[in-house]
């Protein structure tokens, strides 16, 4: 398989260190992959997430901080700025004049988790502001918090992705109209994924592109493994078999999506 665009992965993730640039510089590129888009989580990704921006072209930074964040003890927005993520927001607003940078993220709500619901709401609508004053698109985290999430993008209408989706097809029909791009990945493979194939079948194909989440979400019959770009060859064939048209077609089409989104 060609023309492989992750939209959403995490390389700088601890589970890469023993081979991070064997993978990145060598077997990526050729099992076919063209494009990742690397998501930061909070102001001690981002350094790391932009040094893998720079070293290979393929690789695009998003950077953001993480609801979880607001919960991680070791995490920066507590062990460095003792919650206050605003100083945090404010320490890395520069760094997004990088050319690297080309997206907000990995923001959003998580209600799976017990974290501050209205620190949650407040640093989601402080860096939705903030991708619209820099016009920049936002790759989106939406854990069993739907319906604040929805609230707010019906009042910002933020380009970018709303990353794993786990919708309805009914609200599908809303969010792609206003513009939002879907993530489909390794769930859309699993057996309990009928929800996923009826927002596939509902949403305009243009409005679809395909992510890792790397390390995690492996999908069949790799589940259980180190994920990583190339295994979206699988989500492509799943994804096809459900369009009616090659996995190599759909790889085409969701890689061309992406670049959009993304102005790559």
């Amino acid at each position: 398989m060609q023309n492989i665009f992750d939209t959403h992965a995490h390389y700088a993730s601890r589970r890469f260190d023993a081979d991070r640039d064997a993978l990145l510089g060598q077997a990526l590129p050729a099992g076919g992959v063209v494009g990742v888009l690397e998501c930061a989580t909070h102001s001690g990704d981002c350094a790391a997430v932009l040094a893998l921006a720079r070293t290979y072209p393929y690789i695009h930074a998003a950077l953001g901080i993480h609801p979880e964040s607001l919960g991680e003890a070791d995490a920066p927005t507590l062990a460095v700025y003792q919650g206050d993520w605003k100083a945090e927001l404010a320490a890395i607003r520069p760094l997004f004049d990088d050319p690297a940078v080309v997206a907000v993220g990995e923001i959003g709500l998580d209600h799976h988790w017990p974290l501050p619901e209205q620190a949650q709401l407040d640093l989601f609508e402080a860096q939705l502001q903030l991708a619209a004053e820099l016009g920049l698109p936002a790759s989106i985290h939406d854990r069993e918090a739907h319906g604040e999430m929805y609230e707010l993008l019906r009042h910002y209408k933020p380009k970018g992705v709303l990353h794993c989706y786990s919708g309805s097809a009914e609200d599908a029909a809303w969010l792609t109209a206003q513009g939002l791009c879907l993530g489909f990945g390794g769930s859309v493979t699993y057996k309990n994924a009928k929800r996923a194939a009826w927002v596939l079948a509902a949403i305009p194909r243009e409005c679809a592109v395909l992510e890792t989440d790397c390390p995690y979400m492996a999908p069949e019959p790799v589940r259980g493994t180190r994920n990583d770009s190339r295994n979206i060859a699988h989500v492509a064939a799943c994804i096809g078999q459900l369009w009616d048209m090659p996995a190599q077609a759909v790889l085409d089409l969701t890689a061309a999506n992406a670049r959009r989104v993304f102005g790559v």
